[in-house]
């Protein structure tokens, strides 16, 4: 396989996994042509005060530690704490891209409008660039980081709700607008115990309300982050650390039904966990008021699946996001409602050799570093110094068949990983597929 030119890779997005995919293409010497529909880097975590923009919200910190949060070659600075905010991570992103040059091939502005592909497995990329015109090109490869935390999954109830419902994608602050309003926050993700809690700050009115149980752990363990203390229980087998982690859990909190809140009927590892320091406290303090699933709307109210009406006067819905690629026909591609992704790697297409996906994976931890050896896998095969396994389609199904925990099957959780055996995997697979192709030279 030979090397390609820089106008023959496409890299949609320059968010961190967009960032690192850049970067190891870079190291390769390959140059990427990098689209990115926004005028900055940091997909998600570019602050946007407006709406439109996928975006953090403004008090928004990492739920993993710096350690565990920062790309291997190229370290948080030592002054940032455990849980950097959104303005110092897109100060590290930005320091990341001057680092490696890598604004030099990031095409700002530039919206993919489809992606297709085309006879010799080469894929013709249809864009809009910052002038509004329109182009097209085709591309040896194509290389997807348009992330998957973008487009909202909105809830649908019974009956109508007469005040504004939005989505915690478009909720950017907690500022006098909202004070002394009954709120209601649907979810019991990081997203939604984050908004209940900046809620509680302007209005002694926030309701919670969560349809299935949730595990929630504190950011903080013994004076350490807990991502880092439970790095320390690596070598015990996956049983062993669940069961350890859950009797943590129970005897520092308690169980969750003291909270008025369902009690979890599986591991802490066998959904995505809800980091969060101060829901837990809130709720004893009776400022944040949980409530089940929700029955149907009400007018100005609602009414939950306990038969409790609440007045009402905005909804956040905390609901998720689907998986979803506006630049491909959903028929060629389309996970919006899979409950597993079916990717070798959570990144290598049975069908489409020349596609990759880079950051398409929800780890039980920090996404980036993970998208950076994956990034290193794609730039090793596009110079011919990786060869994927021979029978692709076999590789995915035995993946698909051996989670790293039993996960929930949700959509959710379609893409779960954890983090270090990924991490582990990933570099024993850029290994092993590096031998497959020297062998492969050698049999030529």
């Amino acid at each position: 396989m030979r090397a390609v030119t820089s106008a023959q890779v496409a890299v949609i997005g320059a968010g961190p996994s967009g960032l690192a995919a850049a970067r190891q293409l870079l190291a390769v010497g390959v140059e990427p042509v990098v689209f990115e529909k926004a005028g900055d880097i940091g997909g998600n975590w570019l602050f946007d005060a407006d709406t439109g923009h996928a975006s953090v919200y403004e008090n928004t910190h990492i739920i993993s530690s710096k350690t565990l949060s920062q790309y291997e070659d190229f370290p948080m600075p030592d002054d940032y704490p455990d849980y950097p905010g959104h303005r110092q991570l897109l100060a590290y992103f930005r320091a990341y891209a001057e680092h490696f040059d890598l604004k030099r091939v990031i095409r700002f502005r530039h919206e993919v409008r489809s992606a297709s592909p085309v006879d010799d497995g080469a894929w013709q990329l249809d864009w809009r660039d910052d002038q509004g015109k329109m182009h097209s090109q085709r591309f040896s490869h194509l290389v997807v980081c348009n992330g998957h935390h973008w487009d909202p999954r909105l809830p649908e109830y019974p009956g109508s709700f007469d005040g504004p419902m939005v989505h915690s994608g478009d909720f950017r602050r907690m500022d006098d607008s909202w004070r002394d309003k009954r709120v209601l926050v649907i979810g019991a993700g990081n997203s939604a115990c984050d908004v209940a809690v900046e809620a509680c700050r302007v209005t002694p009115h926030v309701f919670l309300s969560m349809r299935r149980a949730q595990w929630f752990v504190p950011k903080f363990l013994f004076g350490k982050p807990v991502d880092k203390l439970a790095e320390k229980s690596l070598w015990m087998p996956a049983r062993l650390r669940q069961w350890l982690m859950k009797r943590l859990l129970l005897t520092v909190q308690g169980k969750h039904s003291a909270y008025g809140l369902p009690d979890p009927e599986w591991g802490p590892f066998e959904a995505h966990p809800t980091l969060n320091q101060d829901l837990l406290p809130l709720i004893r303090h009776g400022r944040i008021l949980p409530r089940p699933g929700i029955e149907r709307f009400d007018g100005d109210g609602v009414v939950f699946v306990d038969g409790q009406r609440d007045a009402i006067d905005v909804i956040i819905a905390a609901t998720g996001f689907r998986i979803t690629f506006p630049f491909f026909d959903p028929e060629l591609i389309d996970y919006s409602e899979s409950l597993q992704v079916p990717l070798y790697r959570k990144m290598l297409h049975p069908e489409h050799p020349n596609l990759y996906f880079i950051g398409l994976f929800q780890p039980l931890g920090c996404i980036w570093p993970l998208s950076d050896h994956q990034a290193r896998v794609a730039a090793a095969e596009i110079i011919g110094q990786y060869q994927r396994p021979d029978d692709l389609e076999k590789a995915i199904a035995d993946e698909l068949a051996h989670p790293h925990f039993h996960f929930q099957k949700s959509t959710r959780h379609s893409t779960e990983v954890e983090y270090h055996r990924f991490r582990a995997e990933l570099v024993k697979e850029l290994k092993a597929g590096r031998q497959r192709a020297g062998r492969a030279r050698q049999a030529a």
